[in-house]
């Protein structure tokens, strides 16, 4: 527009401390009360100095176009994430802008969305962002920062993982992005589309592979290890399997734990938790060993 309204209140006189009677005084504070009234009362106004308001921006004059016709999804029914990277030399800052989701699918639509992001392979801690709404296209907006001097980022790679999240707090996996900042810097800022890669689109190994939760409390010094299920297995009798851990600290096995046998099945679903007693001076020493075992035959994984 032409014009754009723009409302001044009245200015207001600074107190003089020299020879201020009483009466001066209360109207002063009375005037200072109000004052402090009208800036609570005004959202998002600007000031000078420290209580002098000196006006509104009527945020309604400038309207911003919904997110999804600014980024749409290209052509295609993939579930897709939308984002951009930038590198900022100067203060060795890696700036990652969460946009939005694109084609979610149907079963996640009245679900709470969650991404966890990662800077591997040193980042240790996600990063989370919680989507502003549900449905097919939820929204993000929010931007991450992490700290990386310029020699690691071309060894660094962005993991975006999407979860959803029931009423009851249950998480699905939806799919993850792995984004190699090799050589992909050069256009810093670029609205991004990735494709998610789902559990499904992950080729299994030739002997097949096992899904793990490791974690680990320092208050009491227990490490926590959860098998849920494997897939792909080569298994060489109808007998069963079951999953062997053994913790060792340097060469030396400290414990060793078994899991419960399952019969029948190519894609067994353990979902089985072990604890191990571990200190925390210890754990850059330790490693896990799993071991897949059927009766007399032995395989690692």
């Amino acid at each position: 527009p032409s014009e754009i309204p723009f409302t001044l209140p009245p200015r207001f006189m600074t107190q003089n401390h020299g020879d201020l009677k009483n009466e001066e005084e209360m109207k002063m504070e009375e005037i200072k009360m109000e004052a402090r009234r009208d800036i609570l009362a005004h959202r998002g106004s600007l000031s000078v100095s420290r209580w002098y308001p000196v006006g509104t921006v009527l945020a309604g004059l400038y309207s911003v176009p919904p997110l999804n016709e600014v980024v749409a999804p290209p052509p295609g029914m993939a579930t897709r994430l939308c984002f951009s990277v930038e590198y900022r030399h100067s203060c060795e800052q890696l700036m990652v802008s969460l946009l939005r989701l694109g084609n979610l699918p149907p079963r996640f639509h009245g679900n709470v969305t969650l991404v966890e992001l990662r800077l591997l392979p040193h980042d240790r801690r996600p990063r989370q962002a919680k989507a502003r709404g549900t449905g097919p296209d939820p929204e993000f907006n929010d931007c991450f920062v992490f700290q990386v001097t310029g020699v690691c980022v071309p060894q660094s790679t962005l993991s975006v993982c999407v979860l959803s999240v029931e009423q009851d707090g249950k998480r699905h996996a939806v799919g993850r992005v792995l984004f190699p900042l090799e050589g992909e810097l050069g256009q810093a800022g670029r609205v991004l589309w990735r494709d998610l890669e789902t559990e499904d689109d992950t080729q299994c190994s030739e002997l097949g592979d096992v899904q793990i939760s490791l974690s680990y409390s320092p208050t009491l010094q227990r490490l926590s290890v959860v098998v849920l299920k494997a897939r792909g297995l080569q298994l060489l009798t109808d007998t069963g399997v079951c999953v062997q851990v053994s913790l060792q600290i340097h060469t030396q096995v400290a414990k060793i734990k078994r899991s419960c046998v399952l019969k029948g099945d190519n894609d067994p679903c353990f979902n089985h938790r072990m604890t191990f007693k571990l200190r925390s001076q210890h754990l850059d020493e330790a490693c896990l060993r799993f071991e897949l075992q059927q009766p007399n035959y032995v395989r690692s994984g």
